[in-house]
């Protein structure tokens, strides 16, 4: 089975990524970016309201 993943984006620098929900905290945890250490709750990061659902949802 295929696991699902999410695409997340640095509201701060821009990077963006993808990553698995198993490898990342919860949506409301402060979540800091690998590219430029901004502090924002993960949710923020999430590139679509799809993303967010889907982060939300397998956690």
């Amino acid at each position: 089975m295929e696991e699902a993943y999410v695409r997340l984006l640095c509201p701060e620098c821009g990077k963006d990524w993808e990553s698995t929900p198993s490898e990342l905290p919860s949506h409301d945890t402060v979540f800091h970016c690998p590219n430029c250490h901004a502090s924002r709750r993960l949710a923020e990061f999430a590139r679509t309201d799809r993303d967010l659902q889907t982060m939300k949802g397998l956690q």
